[in-house]
């Protein structure tokens, strides 16, 4: 991997990813060139409110379905906006929606406009070792989901080869498990991203709840009453988790109109339907050889120790 000292100051380091991609490296983490500008624009300019609510993630493991859900657990008297929303309109990526410089499509610091101001949810693909100083400079509160790294691996390929790009040259699977193992994706290292917000999450529970994709699909009913609680919104009675379960289904999501289209969004250079694939637990099995298959493993072993992905499907 070739790195210069060329792009946004001398002291970011910089390196070509695939094709005419160029990727930088800012503290420690790798950003596409619009990512990064819109990264410092949030680091200059975001003020968090004590009310707001944070979604942490890395790509593709499982963002799309936490904001629908986070969406629902909070505004329970619109959750109908799901089947008119997609769920990247009604929780907007900080670094992305909010202040990226090409899909901005609302002021900074806006809230949906299906959100009450006092209730505002926001996204974003920020590790802690970026984005914790401007999470404890309020009472925001930070949910982070975790997805076990084969299946994130391999859903971040599926959307990659989405692009217009891999149209012309789509990106070979061993190509994407060498990147993946050398931290050489956006927002990448993934070990080092979860760590981050994993260890925050075991020294203040009260602000940082960490959840994986596994245990939420394993008991979704469970995770999202203990979502609610940790937000400060409880539920009154089962009716009311059930409704939220039932309308944040993959299977209820991907089948509204909004989220089927195949238009480009305003906010990410992804066909709408292309967020909602198969979101199946242990799917990688189906691509990643047995070698693939011990490679990352063996890192993961190395990386993450006493991190275990429950209820994954080896």
């Amino acid at each position: 991997m070739e790195i210069q000292n060329q792009g946004f100051d001398s002291s970011i380091a910089q390196a070509k990813w695939r094709g005419d991609a160029i990727f930088y490296q800012f503290h420690g983490f790798w950003f596409t060139p619009l990512c990064l500008q819109g990264t410092q624009e949030l680091l200059n300019q975001f003020k968090p409110l004590s009310g707001d609510v944070i979604l942490a993630s890395f790509p593709k493991t499982g963002t799309t379905w936490l904001k629908s859900l986070l969406y629902s657990i909070i505004n329970r008297s619109s959750i109908d906006q799901l089947a008119r929303n997609h769920p990247h309109q009604l929780v907007p990526q900080l670094e992305l929606q909010v202040y990226g410089p090409q899909w901005s499509f609302a002021p900074p610091n806006f809230p949906s406009p299906c959100t009450s101001p006092s209730n505002r949810i926001f996204g974003t693909h920020l590790p802690y070792q970026i984005f914790g100083k401007i999470a404890n400079s309020s009472d925001c509160r930070v949910v982070y989901v975790a997805r076990n790294p084969k299946d994130t691996l391999v859903s971040f390929w599926h959307m990659v080869n989405t692009m217009e790009m891999a149209k012309r040259a789509p990106w070979p699977l061993e190509d994407a498990v060498d990147k993946f193992c050398e931290g050489f994706l956006p927002f990448g290292p993934y070990y080092e991203h979860v760590l981050g917000y994993q260890k925050e999450s075991i020294e203040r529970p009260k602000k940082f709840f960490f959840i994986t994709y596994e245990e939420l699909q394993s008991d979704t009913k469970t995770h999202v009453k203990k979502l609610a609680e940790f937000l400060g919104c409880p539920f009154d009675n089962e009716e009311q988790v059930e409704e939220v379960v039932r309308s944040c289904s993959i299977e209820t999501l991907r089948n509204h109109e909004v989220n089927k289209s195949s238009d480009v969004s305003e906010f990410n250079p992804l066909p709408l339907n292309s967020f909602f694939r198969k979101g199946h637990v242990g799917d990688h099995k189906n691509y990643l050889t047995k070698d693939m298959i011990e490679r990352i493993d063996g890192i993961t072993c190395e990386k993450f120790r006493g991190l275990i992905f429950k209820h994954e499907a080896d």
